[in-house]
């Protein structure tokens, strides 16, 4: 009856570290998931901040240092548009990246109900 007892937790250490294993990688995997989905929700929210500065810059006109004079204003004021938008995301944002994660987190949350 002894050897049966020594096979049997053996046995049951290898299935219990097998679920550690499966629960420790299921835990990485959701903690990857969960900064791909922050990540993208910071490039949305900094694609919105561009689009947004985009507009309000051509609706003040071509005056200025960066004005369309044939030296290629409309380029450097997109890329100055791009790094406004990524420097606000850095300092914290206006809202709209953690609200478009929390929406993801909770659609990736009923798709895998």
């Amino acid at each position: 009856m002894l050897p049966l007892a020594s096979l049997a937790a053996s046995a049951g250490l290898a299935v219990g570290q097998a679920l550690a294993g499966a629960a420790g990688s299921a835990l990485q995997g959701a903690n990857a998931d969960k900064a791909k989905i922050q990540k993208t929700a910071k490039d949305f929210e900094s694609m919105f901040l561009e689009q947004s500065l985009d507009v309000l810059n051509r609706s003040q006109g071509t005056d200025g240092p960066l004005g369309e004079n044939g030296t290629g204003g409309g380029v450097y004021r997109s890329m100055l548009n791009k790094e406004y938008a990524q420097s606000i995301v850095q300092s914290g944002g206006i809202g709209i990246g953690d609200q478009v994660m929390r929406e993801m987190l909770r659609m990736q949350g009923g798709a895998n109900v």
